[in-house]
């Protein structure tokens, strides 16, 4: 099973404009340490240690809207300055190798457009969305949020959750809890003698990076080592009908995840023929309604860069039906139906069908064992907490984090400790003595 949390950076939380300041005083710092006499010459170093003696973020930025963007406007024109002087002439060519310069012409480019006027004067300013009829930033998952840790990056989980760092996701073995039957079969299966449940893998991204993206790469990992399993139990975040066949198919994988339901108008209602109403004769390429009309087109396509299907009922078929406002309320064309390739429109309907039934709710259950895990590894080893930077560093932490709960669960299994039963209150403990 497996499951991902967040992850803080070990470096402060900067606003925009506190990050181009931060930047322009990196670079200056690193300058200053590099080539001194370079710097000497060819910067005020009075006029600029005023500005950026101190960090950005160890003095209160001011309050109005107005008075930010002038200070943004310093620091952009005060970044430009710099680079272009270190890739003067007269500059030595190993400056511009310098990390820090780098970063700050990589913040330049990423919140700064340089245009020239109708006087032919330079004008800074800083980029806008494009919501707000600006210029447009860069993706988040390509946007600076640190000139220290480059690797970190900004994002959001829901409306409650939001952080600069990155992401970890960890897989372990998990069992079934043996039930009589099991435990008569074969003694070895009773509680106590099995091994303890342990982490097999361990994967870091950065913050943006979705779960969907990390299954085929979390398997991939595992087979290198040996140590595919024959279940997979993931959350919905991890999951589509793509990824459920390409694991059965490349790994042997069956994938014991909820899929996302069907998300057309008829299905969220529940009042009208959704998709599973309709019968689909993949031979003949045709598709039956549930009034026993069949579909006249059957289009490929792509949609999102993926291969689907587009099959369409004749207009004078579905405009006389008795059920039509059941069905469709488009004026001007017959139903559409859209479909993913068999393989995958099969296995999401047989997926989705048999996720509500009691017997899977049951077996996916064994999923939430991996949020103890988490627990774990965040109150014992401190895993929400990067402490380097930098992607490399934050994942070597954080496989020494998982050594470190597979030995502890170990010692307890090898010395006979039970693991820690759930905690029950003094007042639920009475609810069965009431009841009966």
């Amino acid at each position: 099973r497996t499951d991902s949390t967040h992850v803080i950076s070990a470096v402060r939380d900067v606003n925009r404009v506190e990050l181009a300041g931060e930047c322009v005083r990196a670079a200056l710092e690193a300058l200053a340490v590099a080539a001194p006499s370079w710097v000497r010459q060819v910067l005020e170093v009075p006029g600029w240690a005023d500005r950026y003696g101190l960090r950005v973020d160890s003095w209160r930025m001011p309050t109005s809207k107005t008075k930010q963007e002038e200070l943004a406007r310093v620091y952009g024109a005060d970044g430009y300055a710099l680079v272009e002087a270190v890739y003067a002439p007269f500059s030595p060519a190993w400056l511009r190798h310098l990390p820090a310069v780098d970063v700050l012409r990589i913040m330049l480019i990423q919140h700064y457009v340089r245009t020239t006027d109708r006087r032919g004067r330079q004008v800074i300013k800083r980029r806008q969305d494009l919501a707000s009829g600006g210029e447009g930033l860069p993706p988040g998952r390509y946007r600076l949020a640190s000139p220290y840790d480059l690797d970190a990056r900004w994002a959001a989980k829901g409306s409650e959750l939001l952080w600069n760092g990155y992401k970890v996701h960890i897989s372990e073995t998990c069992h079934r809890s043996p039930d009589t039957q099991d435990i008569l079969a074969d003694p070895g299966t009773a509680p106590g003698t099995r091994p303890p449940n342990l982490i097999t893998n361990v994967a870091t991204t950065d913050a943006t990076v979705p779960d969907t993206a990390m299954t085929a790469t979390i398997h991939q990992h595992l087979a290198r080592r040996g140590l595919l399993p024959a279940e997979h139990y993931l959350d919905a975040g991890y999951s589509s009908a793509e990824l459920i066949v390409a694991a059965r198919e490349q790994h042997q994988i069956n994938l014991i995840t909820p899929l996302r339901a069907d998300n057309s108008v008829q299905a969220r209602t529940c009042n009208g023929y959704d998709r599973a109403a309709f019968t689909i004769d993949w031979d003949n390429r045709q598709v039956t309604c549930p009034q026993g009309q069949t579909s006249t087109s059957w289009t490929p396509c792509r949609q999102k860069n993926r291969p689907m299907i587009v099959a369409a009922f004749p207009l004078n078929t579905c405009r006389p039906c008795p059920v039509r406002t059941l069905c469709t309320s488009a004026q001007h064309s017959g139903r559409h139906l859209t479909l993913h390739p068999r393989a995958i429109q099969e296995t999401l309907d047989a997926a989705r069908a048999e996720q509500t039934t009691l017997t899977w709710r049951d077996q996916y259950a064994l999923r939430c064992g991996i949020e103890a895990t988490i627990h774990q590894a965040v109150t014992v080893t401190g895993l929400r907490r990067a402490r380097y930077r930098g992607i490399k560093k934050v994942h070597l932490e954080h496989i020494v984090s998982a050594i470190a709960i597979n030995l502890i669960r170990l010692n307890s299994w090898w010395n006979g400790h039970p693991l820690a039963r759930k905690r029950t209150s003094r007042l639920a403990q009475l609810e069965p003595a009431l009841a009966a």
